[in-house]
């Protein structure tokens, strides 16, 4: 069902407190396939869709998942299944379920994955990863077929570029494979290093050495855990740009200031005004002033960030530009901007904004989670009414995030009695 909401101009106002990483959350529950002891996840972000979507999975492959409040505790009483029959949406995720079952049971077959439309994200490496470890792997009928009768033998993966999934996939392998995987190449971000002392807790020998390598010994079975998610980075910058844009006075509770330091930066230096005060950040306005970003590996500016950075870009005055050097036609909503009365235009792997355009509501659609991020930001300055079509994409990474944003004076309406 395609959701609809409405935004209107709004300064934000009060305090806001962060939910557990979407990121780090989906990896924890593809990772508790390792094991059939019982794992308890806190600060988890139960009210994310693609969250209660991989729950529902887990629970096809055999795996109880109960939840209450922010944690999830996941057992498993009956065997677990090698065959993930699906009807209902895929997500990216699939990938990690896939590797877990190889791992574990030395069989997969699980539905192609899905996830955001922002270029191209085969599944090539990870196919690479586990043929390396032993595997065959191949695709049919919209389904990833995996078969390793003898098991997964660790060995040396050299990731030919930076890749999360890739990244995360050889970790989660190389936990139940036999003998030493070393991972080289690989992305170190918070989310890999929240899932890796996840993994340690339940037994698991990872050994990381930088940007360099991360080395994996195998052990022979993985012990049930208990673990809190981490803040979740994305929703903390969406609130901060948000309270800038708007010139709004907001409090964020449990702000994760070292997985945000090199953007921090960036904005501090394009006129945010922020204050640490314990484990919250306070944003009190600012004027916002062109930027140059190009994304890149961590610690550095993702892609996902994009998105919110152009709506900053176009709420300055002057010219600001923007590269995405890992999803180069990751665009697509600078076309939704534009309905709004936003000067951007792409130029090659180059989005260029030209900032200060007074911002218009209009009927825009969310076409991935971030561009449906970066739009409710866009109707926050925006005159009139913002109508953002397929919120249900927002809801897919943002917990709650209508009334949180009406929590601290946002004028957000998912009220079918109000739309337009």
């Amino acid at each position: 069902m395609i959701e609809k909401i409405v935004v209107r101009q709004s300064k934000l106002e009060g305090k806001v407190v962060l939910s557990g990483a979407k990121n780090s959350a989906l990896r924890l529950l593809a990772a508790s396939l390792l094991t059939d002891e019982d794992i308890y996840i806190d600060n988890f972000p139960s009210g994310i869709t693609d969250a209660q979507l991989h729950i529902r999975m887990l629970e096809k492959l055999g795996k109880k998942c109960v939840t209450y409040n922010s944690s999830v505790v996941i057992t498993c009483d009956n065997p677990l299944k090698e065959v993930l029959i699906w009807q209902d949406r895929s997500i990216r995720n699939t990938l990690l379920i896939f590797g877990a079952l190889l791992a574990r049971l030395g069989k997969a077959k699980v539905p192609l994955p899905g996830g955001c439309a922002i270029g191209e994200r085969k599944y090539d490496i990870h196919q690479m990863l586990l043929e390396k470890l032993g595997a065959k792997v191949w695709e049919a009928d919209g389904y990833l077929f995996g078969d390793a009768p003898n098991g997964l033998d660790g060995t040396d993966v050299v990731l030919p570029i930076r890749s999360t999934g890739a990244t995360e996939n050889g970790i989660i392998t190389g936990c139940l494979s036999r003998g030493t995987t070393v991972v080289w190449n690989p992305h170190i971000r918070p989310e890999i290093l929240d899932l890796i002392d996840y993994l340690r807790s339940m037994g698991a020998m990872i050994e990381v050495r930088g940007n360099e390598s991360i080395r994996i010994q195998g052990v022979g079975k993985l012990k049930g855990t208990k673990h809190s998610v981490i803040p979740d980075n994305m929703e903390a910058l969406t609130y901060f740009i948000a309270t800038v844009i708007t010139n709004g006075d907001v409090e964020i509770e449990n702000f994760p200031f070292s997985h945000l330091e090199v953007p921090l930066i960036h904005l501090r230096e394009s006129g945010a005004k922020f204050y640490k005060g314990g484990n919250s950040l306070i944003i009190r306005g600012g004027e916002c002033y062109p930027v140059e970003i190009s994304t890149g590996p961590y610690p550095g500016i993702n892609s996902d960030m994009q998105p919110l950075f152009a709506v900053y870009a176009a709420c300055a005055r002057g010219q600001s530009k923007i590269v995405d050097l890992r999803f180069q036609d990751r665009f697509g909503y600078a076309q939704e901007l534009s309905k709004m009365g936003a000067d951007v235009r792409v130029v090659n792997n180059l989005l260029v904004i030209n900032g200060g355009k007074e911002l218009q509501g209009a009927h825009v659609n969310a076409l991935d989670l971030r561009c449906g991020a970066s739009l409710v930001l866009a109707g926050l300055v925006a005159k009139g009414y913002t109508l953002i079509s397929g919120f249900e994409q927002v809801r897919r990474g943002y917990e709650d995030i209508e009334h949180k944003l009406s929590a601290i004076k946002g004028n957000i309406d998912t009220s079918s009695q109000t739309l337009p």
